[in-house]
């Protein structure tokens, strides 16, 4: 069986985080915070002149466990049980989600919902279900 900790003040603060990042992004650029679409609008055919806001923002994903390591002295822990295959898969279907639904988790769980759109309401429901389902099959089914 897989187990999870609780960690209810570092998930506080990380969500606390997630939703200033996107306050900030909106007030600044008047843009919403879906991770998604702001990674896909950095290749062709997006050309303007928002690309080094893009970039900076994409870049700050990655480089924020950099940061941990150098504050902290270890890189957050980070534990896979799956396969290479079924990691192929899952982004796949993540990303065809992200596309068919019209964006990711952050620009709708986060800046959607809080604007009170039912689009992002619906899409919600829907990956939250379906995360619940595979989390459940996953941890007793397998």
């Amino acid at each position: 069986m897989i187990t999870t900790p609780f960690t209810p003040m570092a998930s506080l603060l990380g969500g606390a985080l997630i939703g200033l990042s996107a306050v900030l992004l909106m007030w600044a650029t008047g843009r919403i915070a879906g991770v998604s679409g702001i990674a896909a609008r950095l290749f062709p055919p997006y050309e303007d002149r928002e690309t080094a806001g893009r970039f900076a923002f994409v870049a700050g994903l990655v480089i924020a466990p950099v940061l941990v390591r150098i504050v902290t002295g270890s890189f957050p822990e980070q534990t896979i049980l799956a396969t290479t295959p079924v990691l192929i898969v899952a982004g796949l279907l993540t990303g065809f989600g992200a596309v068919w639904g019209s964006g990711c988790t952050s620009g709708h769980g986060v800046c959607g919902l809080s604007r009170l759109s039912v689009r992002s309401l619906v899409a919600t429901i829907t990956f939250m279900a379906t995360g619940v389902v595979t989390v459940f099959l996953m941890r007793h089914w397998s």
